[in-house]
């Protein structure tokens, strides 16, 4: 309690101070030819950009070693940019059982690699990320870059897996931030 008269009582909230707490961000599109990655720093609604990429493995490679560069690059990113949490995307709809499965395995090495490095993972479907970075849950591509750009104006230019990255991120602090405030009430 901060002060109290006749009318009304003054409380703090403990989100209150934390309003000004930094929390850092890593965001992951999985894929098994590209998987992107961003890095945001959240305080209170304010969010900065960090750091994005796209992890490449060798075209022609054996899925396995696909499958291991990206864990051991996603690990050497979580080190270098020491998040406080991670979110990836869920798995969408594919073409085929084959590439369901493929991307299934990616995401469970985006999964893995921020759980192993000790940081909570949140997951949000493709939908549930359009709509927290651009208002609508089928929004294309090119409208989540356009938007990322507006929400993140230093991250110059993206490649497409790197705007998702970021736009996972963006919709988790979001998310996050929601639950924050209403555990702190």
């Amino acid at each position: 309690m901060i002060g109290k008269d006749s009318r009304f009582v003054l409380v703090r909230t403990p989100y209150a101070g934390a309003m000004n707490q930094v929390i850092r961000i890593f965001g992951i599109d999985p894929g098994s030819a590209a998987t992107g990655w961003g890095v945001i720093d959240c305080a209170g609604p304010r969010l900065s950009y960090a750091a994005s990429g796209v992890i490449r493995p060798k075209r022609g490679a054996a899925h396995a070693q696909k499958l291991c560069d990206i864990f051991t690059a996603l690990q050497a990113l979580i080190e270098e940019h020491a998040p406080d949490e991670a979110a990836v995307e869920e798995t969408f709809v594919n073409a085929s059982p084959r590439d369901a499965l493929v991307l299934g395995q990616a995401r469970g090495v985006a999964l893995l690699a921020p759980a192993l490095g000790g940081l909570p993972v949140a997951e949000y479907a493709a939908n549930s990320v359009k709509k927290s970075v651009v208002g609508r849950g089928h929004a294309d591509k090119r409208q989540v870059m356009a938007m990322v750009k507006v929400l993140l104006p230093t991250c110059g230019e993206l490649a497409a897996d790197e705007a998702d990255a970021l736009a996972v991120a963006i919709c988790h602090a979001h998310h996050a931030g929601m639950r924050r405030l209403e555990a702190a009430s």
